[in-house]
């Protein structure tokens, strides 16, 4: 089923038919090639670990005896008693995201912050919850507070790093880039025998764009101590693949492919690489078998979706990217899709809802996007054609708002409005 071929590693080439994928998409592609594409991996590929906490269910020690004058809170609460609940929240927390009960699991996480406001593994936990739903910016706000209060901790330092080399539409990723490769050596030196760390050194260095023997000493690193981290082979045999050395890399990959196909996240990860390397066809099996084994994978799904939207399957795409958002509903380039799927559907008013939801999830260089050809804009055009010029001057003036010095609108809200006034 996943027989792997000279070709995967070799780019396939037709410009006219890429670019209009890649038009069609509206860079998400693009976004994630700039930065190092299927070597660096979104959620559902990564996941974090979650903060050590002990349940207390049945404490021992009485409860402290409260004045009966005074229903304020006491003034020097007792740490026994804050531990007790902050590990209960921790806990509490860990089974919700384990659960993909997101909001609750944010909700836990940040009662724990506000009891322990400087312990590591509150932030750490609200930096895991945020990786889970693609919330790039708030993670690392989060991992940044949690590696202030433990600089020692590497779980909080690899997570850091990995959320470093995540494409942002927009940002200043070159700093990033270096804060990752820095934060990744420094697991390293504090946990010299975790593979994890040491791929995730690699893994910063080619975000970076250095893809050389240091880079391969890396990952070849990770591999010697993890064996079987399949994530850290394939990142090695990427890597060998933009050295130009296919035949060392082609039997890594076969034999990734070979321990991957009881691990989804791990599967979601060479599907990844396929499309990074435009074997678009080939990727679809490996992702259905990732849902197979994991119907809610929040990377298996986004990425079957699109596969099936660039390939023009709009009605099979629809569900898939629907589950995506179900999954993972503050993910933008899901509901982005999505969007872009009714409207290829000519589901007019599902498309303008759903644009309408993304706007809020989106980076400030994606908003111009959704205001476009491939967003409201476009919207307004299928509401004209449909006869519906009403609702076309509401999907217009939607875009107007969020682009407004688009001047090709005028001229389409002053048809609209003529169609609209007797």
């Amino acid at each position: 089923m996943f027989q792997v071929r000279q070709r995967y590693f070799r780019p396939i080439y037709s410009q006219l038919g890429w670019l209009c994928l890649l038009l069609f998409l509206g860079g998400a592609i693009v976004q994630a090639q700039e930065s190092g594409g299927a070597l660096i991996g979104g959620a559902g590929i990564f996941r974090p670990k979650n903060p050590e906490a002990r349940r207390v269910t049945n404490p021992t020690r009485p409860p402290r005896p409260r004045p009966n004058n005074t229903t304020r809170p006491e003034a020097h609460p007792d740490p026994a008693e804050v531990e007790e609940k902050f590990q209960n929240l921790i806990s509490d927390g860990n089974d919700a995201r384990d659960g993909r009960k997101y909001a609750a699991a944010e909700t836990f996480y940040r009662d724990a912050v506000k009891l322990k406001p400087q312990d590591t593994r509150a932030f750490q936990g609200l930096g895991n919850v945020f990786v889970d739903q693609s919330r790039w910016e708030d993670a690392e706000e989060a991992y940044r507070k949690a590696v202030e209060f433990a600089p020692t901790n590497p779980d909080a330092l690899i997570a850091l790093s990995y959320v470093l080399v995540q494409p942002r539409t927009g940002a200043v990723n070159a700093k990033r880039f270096t804060d990752a490769e820095n934060f990744a050596r420094r697991a390293t030196q504090l946990a010299p025998t975790n593979g994890v760390a040491f791929d995730r050194l690699g893994v910063a260095m080619v975000a970076r764009g250095l893809v050389n023997a240091d880079t391969e000493a890396a990952f070849r690193h990770a591999v010697e101590l993890e064996p079987n981290n399949v994530v850290a082979q394939v990142h090695l045999a990427r890597a060998l693949v933009r050295m130009k050395r296919q035949s060392e890399a082609e039997p890594i990959f076969k034999a990734a492919i070979e321990k991957a196909q009881q691990d989804a996240p791990t599967l979601v990860l060479i599907a990844d690489s396929m499309q990074a390397e435009y074997q678009w066809t080939d990727s679809e099996p490996v992702l259905r078998r990732a849902l197979q084994l994991d119907p809610k994978n929040p990377g298996a799904l986004y990425l079957l979706g699109r596969y099936l939207t660039a390939s023009q399957k709009y009605a099979d795409a629809e569900p898939i990217l629907r589950s995506a958002v179900e999954v993972n509903p503050k993910f933008f380039n899901s509901r982005n899709i999505l969007a872009r799927v009714y409207l290829a559907l000519e589901r007019y008013d599902d498309a303008f809802k759903t644009y309408n939801d993304a706007v809020s999830l989106a980076q400030d260089a994606d908003r111009r996007d959704l205001a476009g050809n491939f967003g409201f804009t476009g919207v307004g055009d299928g509401y004209m054609k449909a006869g519906r010029p009403k609702d076309a001057l509401r999907a217009y003036d939607r875009a107007l708002q969020i682009d407004p010095l688009n001047a090709g609108l005028q001229a389409k809200i002053a048809a609209a409005r003529a169609k609209v006034t007797p």
